[in-house]
């Protein structure tokens, strides 16, 4: 009819198809299925959008209400040098390492007790933890993981039997024969021989460093790289002073100095010892304990904690100590910060153990250290918006390249 309006062309349909395509391609990487590896403070949307060692999350205690790609991993120092003695090493440490968010009582009652991590303690161990806090009680004529008070283990309080976690510690080992871990064993064991019963049972006793390599007085620890080679690759603490000489499992305080637990060792600016350690100066203990966490675990204040705050407890600590760094960082939910973290904090210690370096990153073979260029300042994040940050893969540059003159020939037809 004379009024209808003619139909487009075959040709007209064909340019508008091109020009749509080739506008795809050459427009935003969630048009074609791109993900990008976002660095560290880069905005994201899930955790594959960020680079090895990170994750998507947000940290809103710390008013950034964005999900941020935040760190997970600490640098391995091991991967800078291997022959230095093991109290030039710092290690990332969880607290209550077994307490993990949502879990349920192996009794099959209600856990009615606070939650201190997010993952197992196989996902913690891949993800560089190299100390773990466990909190051992005697229950149901066995050992079990509790967190508990009175020194008394209730079902509300029975995660599960200590033998689970400490089969998936040596499983690690096992998988990963240059890696050594430490256990701090907050003991409620009074059984006879109940440490060292569960310690045969999950295959752990084998790795242990025997108590007559560790130095009484102070001094420097064997090399790491000799303690993997003797495959003496778990360092298993008590706090039983008795159980060195009855068991042959040392007695904490005998060899590390430990800042005050709980929300008054946060305090900033202070470091002082818990009521059982020596004083955080005393050079005859060769290892560092910093914990910073609360008394009461928080999962949302945790990224606060883990961030600004627990750097400058660090440095504090660092101050207390003999101007030693901390050999362990024991932190509640490691994986929370605003930005670097439980493991920054941790490559900060290694840095100044390893090399005297701001930070194991920046250590070279030779002793020397890498000067760092264009760090984003503290607490300030990428303020561009994500179309303006991405850049296009090099997978998608030759269609950028040969694509676009295409497109314009196509309009100019």
């Amino acid at each position: 009819m004379a009024g209808d309006r003619a139909l487009p062309a075959p040709a007209a349909l064909v340019r508008l198809a091109a020009v749509g395509f080739l506008l795809m391609l050459c427009s935003s990487p969630a048009a074609v299925g791109v993900v990008s590896a976002r660095k560290v403070g880069q905005t994201c949307a899930l955790d594959r959008n960020c680079a090895a060692g990170l994750h998507c999350e947000t940290c809103v205690a710390n008013g950034n209400v964005r999900p941020r790609c935040t760190r997970v991993a600490p640098v391995d120092p091991q991967t800078k040098a291997r022959d230095l003695p093991f109290n030039r090493y710092a290690w990332l440490t969880t607290h209550n390492s077994f307490a993990r968010l949502g879990q349920r009582s192996q009794t099959g009652v209600a856990i009615a007790t606070p939650w201190s991590q997010q993952d197992t303690v196989t996902e913690q161990l891949n993800n560089g933890v190299r100390g773990l806090m466990l909190d051992m009680y005697d229950f149901r004529n066995d050992i079990w993981l509790c967190h508990s008070y009175g020194g008394i283990c209730q079902n509300f309080t029975a995660f599960q039997p200590a033998v689970n976690v400490l089969r998936e510690v040596e499983r690690f080992l096992s998988r990963n024969r240059a890696e050594v871990v430490t256990i701090f064993v907050e003991d409620y064991v009074e059984s006879p021989m109940g440490l060292t019963r569960v310690l045969n049972a999950s295959g752990l006793a084998r790795y242990m460093l025997p108590v007559w390599r560790m130095p009484k007085t102070g001094g420097d620890w064997p090399l790491l790289s000799d303690m993997v080679r003797d495959d003496h690759r778990l360092l298993v603490f008590t706090s039983k002073a008795a159980k060195e000489a009855a068991e042959g499992i040392a007695y904490e305080w005998r060899y590390v100095v430990e800042n005050q637990y709980g929300t008054k060792g946060m305090v900033r600016g202070t470091c002082h010892n818990r009521a059982e350690s020596a004083a955080m100066n005393d050079l005859s203990r060769s290892l560092v304990l910093v914990n910073y966490f609360r008394d009461l675990p928080a999962f949302p204040e945790a990224c606060k904690d883990n961030s600004a705050p627990l750097m400058d407890a660090l440095a504090a600590c660092h101050a207390k100590s003999g101007d030693r760094w901390a050999n362990y960082i024991a932190v509640d939910f490691y994986k929370r910060s605003d930005r670097g973290g439980a493991a920054e904090a941790t490559d900060k210690a290694n840095g100044g153990l390893v090399c005297g370096c701001g930070s194991i990153s920046a250590c070279n073979a030779n002793g020397t250290c890498t000067p760092r260029h264009g760090r984003t300042p503290k607490g300030i994040f990428n303020a561009s918006s994500d179309a303006a940050a991405w850049r296009p893969p090099s997978s998608l540059q030759w269609q950028r390249l040969v694509l676009l003159p295409a497109l314009l020939a196509v309009l100019r037809l």
